[in-house]
């Protein structure tokens, strides 16, 4: 299955389900789910990620959903968005034992808005903020850190701002990148306005040059989850 790009047709499709967002309109147009959305979405995981396995060699690209692809479904359980159905369309290619919204990926999702591109962690579990913490104290960690997020901000790409306002208990506030300790998440990001990449093969040579300048960090974070007792 070759990725050509992602059908023009895809983006008035997540426009549509913003406009018919329930489980009885996607129900009814599920074939066009699977031929603008699902089907290039595999196509686009299996490309992208014979690139990425050249780059990290143990980077995981599952195309299928719960894999490399997300549910179309939304768990409005633990959304403050009720409505059921997602118009993002996400694919994610993560590296490490673990969850893979807890190891460090490399990640894309496209809507009718925007194309975005990160890697990194983008939201800390409690056992991998704990881990993140433990690492930085390590003076080593915390400066290699802070030169590659300065080398990428001078790139042009974004940085999270830091969630937390107090520097936590257990650090001195004299600890020379006190401000590490702040971050809940830790991701480098690229944004880009709807554009004509989306819809060609180019796409695969665009997200790789992105992934090629943000390796360093999602290294970083990958031996960061390294420390992290699994047993």
């Amino acid at each position: 299955m070759n990725f050509t790009g992602f059908p023009k047709e895809s983006i008035a499709f997540l426009n549509s389900i913003r406009k018919n967002n329930t489980k009885e309109w996607f129900e009814a147009h599920q074939d066009e789910y699977e031929q603008l959305i699902k089907d290039p979405s595999v196509a686009y995981v299996i490309e992208m990620g014979e690139h990425l396995q050249a780059l990290v060699p143990t980077i995981k690209a599952k195309p299928k959903v719960n894999g490399s692809l997300f549910r179309i479904y939304r768990d409005i359980r633990f959304s403050k968005d009720k409505t059921p159905i997602k118009s993002r369309i996400g694919v994610i290619f993560w590296q490490g034992a673990g969850k893979r919204m807890q190891s460090s990926s490399f990640y894309m999702h496209f809507s009718p808005d925007e194309i975005f591109f990160a890697a990194g962690i983008r939201g800390f579990s409690k056992e991998t903020l704990s881990a993140y913490r433990d690492y930085i104290k390590n003076d080593k960690h915390s400066s290699e850190l802070v030169k590659i997020l300065d080398k990428l901000k001078a790139m042009g790409y974004q940085i999270p701002e830091p969630k937390y306002k107090r520097v936590p208990r257990e650090f001195d506030e004299e600890m020379e990148h006190i401000k590490l300790t702040k971050f809940a998440s830790m991701f480098a990001y690229k944004e880009i306005a709807p554009h004509e990449i989306l819809f060609s093969e180019k796409l695969v040579d665009y997200a790789y040059e992105i992934y090629e300048d943000l390796l360093p960090l999602q290294q970083w974070v990958y031996e960061m989850t390294l420390t992290i007792d699994t047993g």
